[in-house]
């Protein structure tokens, strides 16, 4: 067991402040909701990790002391109330991936959601998602089980430079979103931007614009391409 002391260090307390107000940041801009989201945050050799029921029971109200800082044993050293249903594919990306990235958020972000519902993978159509690839969809597994934590990892793999540079995320159908960043402000980042893509996709029906953006993407590709300073 570690001791306390050594554990709570000024970088952990910070850590903990960090996925707090992270936290809130997700609630307040429609990113997850009051059912469910979480978020995890590995500093030195220890996560913080935002509680179960954050959004039902605290709407995401989070102070620094309500972040559970939790061993890489999955024992909660510091705070107060229970570890997410979905907290094995936290660790399960800390595991395999620490080397890339060091913090992971679930979210139920508004637009993206309708790709979960409708179980399909999203195409980076903005200039801003381009980094990102194909936010691809894994096979159903519920929230509880092994094997959501098993198919989310298997899907980043190959995407280790994503997550280096910035973020990589899977879809969960009917459920959410997972992701993975080299930090948790870039894992924020990240989130948003591939809400709005789902945004943008949706709404460019009403301008008539072809399925799934496709004619678009490739026109953006190719202005990217042969794009010249000179």
């Amino acid at each position: 067991m570690l001791q306390l002391e050594a554990v709570l260090t000024d970088e952990v307390q910070a850590g903990r402040a960090l996925v707090a107000r992270i936290g809130r940041v997700l609630f307040d801009r429609h990113l997850t909701d009051a059912g469910g989201g979480n978020i995890s945050l590995r500093v030195d050799d220890v996560y913080c990790m935002s509680p179960t029921l954050a959004g039902q029971m605290r709407q995401w109200q989070l102070d620094a002391e309500d972040v559970l800082v939790v061993s890489k044993r999955g024992e909660i050293l510091e705070g107060d109330g229970g570890l997410t249903r979905e907290s094995a594919v936290h660790f399960g990306l800390h595991e395999n991936f620490s080397e890339y990235g060091s913090a992971v958020i679930h979210a139920h972000p508004r637009n993206l959601m309708v790709f979960a519902c409708a179980n399909r993978a999203m195409p980076p159509i903005m200039e801003a998602t381009r980094k990102f690839g194909v936010t691809p969809v894994i096979d159903y597994a519920p929230a509880h089980s092994p094997k959501l934590g098993e198919r989310i990892v298997a899907t980043m793999r190959g995407r280790e430079a994503r997550i280096a540079k910035h973020a990589a995320g899977t879809i969960a159908p009917w459920h959410g979103l997972f992701l993975m960043g080299k930090n948790l402000e870039a894992a924020l980042d990240a989130v948003e931007r591939l809400d709005t893509n789902a945004f943008v996709m949706m709404m460019s029906r009403h301008l008539g614009a072809s399925p799934m953006l496709r004619e678009e993407s490739a026109d953006m590709e190719a202005a990217i391409a042969d794009f010249s300073d000179d």
